[in-house]
């Protein structure tokens, strides 16, 4: 019954071939939504790209991946317009967009040397990527008719936001920069019938947290401290966020929503 509100709808997933935007992209073609993954690989990863397209294809949801830079405005520009182009002859809309990019600069801020802290093109570069970029993509689907009422939005944030980890500056400010915007665009699509959240997983072994320096630390830490006794999964959040598609969830929004088993609670 829940599922007819998003069956044969589409979702566009930005960060598509990985961790949480890998299992979104599955969970919801599954549950019947068709795919737009927005991703950027290069030629060793490829093939695990092309093996999600092929099980995107085999649960029968239609899908299209493109390999292009999220934060490049031009390149934006071409996949919504062929987006916007396969919207209209089927006859349907983007009902979900999930931004779930992991690319930015894992330096301190201040270190002995220059060449081991952050500089303004990384900062810069962190928080246009795994931030502002959301609202450029919304903008388009919204003003180009792409998504309407109904619509949902969700960005993923961690609690990185608002804890530190030497190292994560950066990208802890893109987090934090994310949650803001998913609060404006709340308030200023509301009228139009469209919700915005912030999904905040707990720790969850992805390849963008195998990245951080010291992650097992960080791993070990929620092992022992979350009350559910596990790590996150990304099919966790895929389930979730699933869920927070229907149409029953259209009075949600504006929220920084906690996935994780209760580990931001101690």
């Amino acid at each position: 019954m829940f599922e007819n509100s998003i069956k044969g709808s589409w979702a566009l997933v930005l960060g598509s071939s990985s961790g949480f935007g890998e299992a979104c992209s599955l969970e919801l073609a599954r549950r019947g939504m068709n795919i737009f993954g927005v991703h950027l690989d290069r030629r060793g990863t490829m093939a695990k790209v092309e093996s999600i397209v092929e099980e995107i294809k085999s649960t029968g949801s239609d899908v299209r991946f493109y390999n292009v830079n999220v934060a490049d405005a031009e390149k934006r520009q071409e996949v919504i317009a062929d987006i916007k182009d396969v919207v209209q002859k089927d006859g349907s809309r983007v009902k979900v967009m999930i931004h779930s990019v992991a690319f930015g600069t894992l330096k301190r801020y201040v270190a002995d040397e220059r060449r081991d802290v952050l500089n303004s093109k990384n900062i810069d570069m962190t928080l246009d990527v795994m931030a502002h970029s959301i609202v450029y993509w919304a903008q388009d689907l919204v003003m180009e008719g792409i998504m309407g009422e109904g619509g949902r939005i969700f960005a993923m944030t961690s609690s990185g936001s608002h804890r530190v980890w030497p190292t994560y500056g950066a990208v802890s400010a893109a987090k934090a920069a994310i949650e803001a915007h998913i609060r404006q665009l709340a308030v200023e699509l509301a009228p139009s019938g469209i919700t915005a959240n912030s999904i905040m997983a707990g720790v969850t072994d992805t390849p963008a947290l195998r990245k951080i320096p010291g992650n097992e630390k960080l791993v070990d830490h929620a092992l022992a401290a979350n009350p559910s006794g596990r790590l996150t999964t990304p099919e966790d959040v895929a389930k979730a966020i699933a869920l927070l598609s229907l149409d029953e969830a259209s009075w949600i929004t504006g929220n920084l929503i906690g996935v994780d088993g209760g580990e931001d609670l101690v």
